[in-house]
């Protein structure tokens, strides 16, 4: 389905007159191998004033054989009334100790179009990309033995920021195994879900309380089965800039504000460390009995 012709549920997030680049404006699919052809739907997320971005990953996707639909970001210099609103910006400020950026928002929700393209589709899998990431030639074999085994996993991460102290379980191709973090895993440039966790996602996401990255990986919260594979199949991109922009003075708190955030983070991360213990032996097990 085309990005233009995409219907969503919630909010209206996506101008109907945005311009789309040329050429890759196709109906996902995941070419490089027939076998998958109707299971698996690629997006990518790219600002209409970054056409530069569409190009280098254009042609990164294009060498893997791989098309994709563009669905436009959701620019932060041109939100809506409706799109400023699903931000609780006080609940961002206890959890985070920060003032938001709106390009933190425009991120959200971003992915939230996404996710909400990829519900309406017919695809029972989708890789989420942003424009800045790099996919290496492991990408392919990756995605053909994570739908191999489609029955261990609802949210794989393909990047990430830390560690996340991987707990390997499934070798699902050459060298790459299936794996649950234990700590926290930074990022959300590339990952792939199920119906499941879109279906989770889309009832739970807004508004938005922290940013995209700090939420979408809480397996707990969303009851679905969160998991990194390991080493990842794409590079979190360092060098190109962000388009999330931070200018004047420091955003944090002064530390006497702090607390509350200090207080949720220890919260979730002990509920992460907890989930991950209990996720890693449920799946050694299931390994041992297969």
């Amino acid at each position: 389905m085309p990005a233009q012709t995409v219907q969503y549920h919630q909010l209206n997030l996506i101008s109907p007159t945005a311009k789309f680049p040329d050429p890759m404006q196709l109906n996902s699919a995941f070419t490089a191998s027939e076998a998958h052809i109707e299971k698996l739907a690629t997006y990518v997320i790219n600002l209409d004033r970054s056409p530069e971005r569409l190009s280098t990953i254009s042609a990164r996707l294009a060498a893997l054989g791989i098309k994709f639909t563009r669905i436009p970001a959701v620019d932060a210099q041109r939100l809506t009334p409706a799109q400023s609103s699903a931000l609780d910006e006080e609940t961002y400020k206890l959890k985070h100790g920060k003032t938001p950026l709106l390009g933190e928002l425009g991120c959200y929700l971003s992915h939230v179009e996404t996710i909400n393209a990829f519900i309406e589709s017919g695809a029972e899998f989708a890789l989420i990309l942003e424009d800045d990431t790099t996919p290496t030639e492991s990408l392919i074999p990756a995605l053909q033995g994570l739908i191999a085994h489609a029955d261990r996993w609802d949210m794989v991460k393909f990047s990430g920021v830390h560690s996340g102290t991987p707990q390997p379980y499934l070798e699902v191709c050459p060298g790459h195994w299936l794996s649950v973090m234990l700590t926290r895993c930074t990022g959300s440039s590339a990952y792939l879900i199920n119906r499941k966790a879109a279906l989770a996602y889309r009832s739970s996401l807004l508004p938005m309380e922290l940013p995209y990255d700090h939420v979408f990986d809480q397996g707990w919260r969303f009851g679905i089965k969160v998991r990194l594979l390991s080493p990842t199949p794409c590079i979190h991109d360092d060098i190109t800039e962000t388009t999330i922009v931070s200018t004047g003075p420091s955003r944090k708190f002064h530390w006497s504000r702090r607390f509350p955030m200090l207080r949720y983070r220890l919260k979730t991360e002990l509920r992460r460390l907890v989930y991950g213990i209990s996720e890693t032996v449920r799946e050694k097990r299931a390994s041992n009995a297969g």
